[in-house]
């Protein structure tokens, strides 16, 4: 037997609804799917029977619990058993047996429950081997509920994320540590998901600072509308697999989206104006180097200058000398001692022929 107040145990015939299955971004499809075809299946708080009624079509035989006798008098058409009464009080073990069930479904209804962790321990027996706990809870975390809460309102609604009748709140974290607590191991994680601005829940999003509404759009689980997880027996240590969105989020092109593009923008153009200063310094530093190599040339050319200059002044001074041996020497020949010199050495170039044929004829052949 539970644990529990009567009061605290609500009904959820609010959430009556046909399910489609061709409506990808919905709790029940994921649920639909998540159970599979042809399993005995158990849907707590089973409302008016929509979810039922959908199994039904895809071959499960379903049972039912639900605490609002109205709705489940609609019910009961499609299941194979009906308990009528509340969570906190039912011994579900004695009504239905152990091991009675493929999958235990709990579609939005935990949240309902002011102790839904030991509402929750107490199905684990109905499973069989091997089977499966499905289960969906609204995320408190919706950016929706945080840009509320930035501008100081908590407003419940008949319906959705902030549903009069919830009475616990669950993230990501939450969640999983309640199914931790459990003993229940995370098989796979899906969610539904929505913008922040696109749902139930009434934002102003003109009453927050300029950014806020992109920077919560841009936070973890921040699209997140529920979670719909499938859990089994065993260990609750391993680590949750990732979630898995029902749809891609349609990017939403709007003011805040623009704006934070527009902030962005600065720090392209810092990066942009890095590169150029990178740029410009390197150019700097070839235009030190050129300028180096020409100072280096132009000390060389100096150089060579200079000593050119010094081959041409040895040039004339070279001319110069000439000059003045050669105007010495002419007047040399045209003084008299020169005359004389030469009248005193011609003869003595007579001898000097006359010795040279003697010889010639002295020493020439003979016949």
């Amino acid at each position: 037997m539970l644990v529990g107040a009567h009061e605290e145990a609500v009904g959820v015939s609010n959430y009556n609804t046909d399910v489609d299955p061709s409506v990808r971004n919905s709790s029940q499809t994921i649920e639909l799917e998540m159970v599979g075809p042809d399993k005995d299946v158990l849907d707590v708080g089973c409302a008016t029977g929509y979810l039922a009624a959908a199994l039904n079509k895809q071959g499960c035989r379903v049972s039912g619990v639900e605490y609002d006798p109205d709705a489940a008098e609609e019910a009961r058409s499609h299941l194979v058993k009906l308990v009528i009464g509340d969570l906190t009080t039912i011994d579900l073990v004695a009504e239905f047996g152990e091991q009675a069930f493929d999958a235990v479904v709990f579609g939005d209804v935990l949240e309902h429950l002011a102790r839904p962790a030991q509402v929750l321990a107490a199905a684990l027996p109905l499973l069989r081997p091997g089977g499966s706990v499905v289960i969906s809870v609204p995320n408190v975390a919706h950016g929706s509920l945080r840009l509320a809460l930035l501008e100081g309102r908590w407003d419940y609604t008949t319906v959705g994320l902030l549903d009069e009748t919830h009475v616990r709140f669950f993230t990501r974290a939450t969640l999983a540590a309640m199914l931790a607590e459990a003993g229940l191991q995370v098989q796979e994680v899906r969610a539904t998901v929505l913008d922040p601005l696109q749902t139930e829940v009434d934002v102003d999003d003109e009453a927050v600072p300029r950014g806020i509404v992109q920077w919560v759009r841009d936070q973890p689980d921040s699209m997140v509308y529920q979670f719909v997880v499938r859990a089994q027996l065993g260990d609750p240590a391993r680590p949750w697999p990732p979630v898995e969105p029902a749809v891609v989020v349609p990017r939403v092109d709007d003011v805040h989206r623009r704006l934070a593009a527009a902030a962005e923008a600065p720090q392209d153009v810092a990066a942009q104006r890095d590169v150029l200063t990178a740029q410009v310094v390197e150019l700097r530093r070839t235009v030190l180097n050129l300028r180096d190599h020409v100072i280096g040339t132009s000390a060389e050319l100096g150089r060579v200058r200079a000593e050119a200059h010094l081959a041409e002044q040895r040039v004339t001074v070279a001319e110069r000398d000439r000059d003045v041996l050669w105007h010495e020497l002419t007047q040399i020949k045209s003084s008299a001692s020169w005359r004389v010199g030469q009248r005193v050495v011609r003869p003595f170039g007579i001898f000097r022929r006359m010795a040279r044929g003697m010889y010639r004829m002295a020493t020439g052949p003979r016949g």
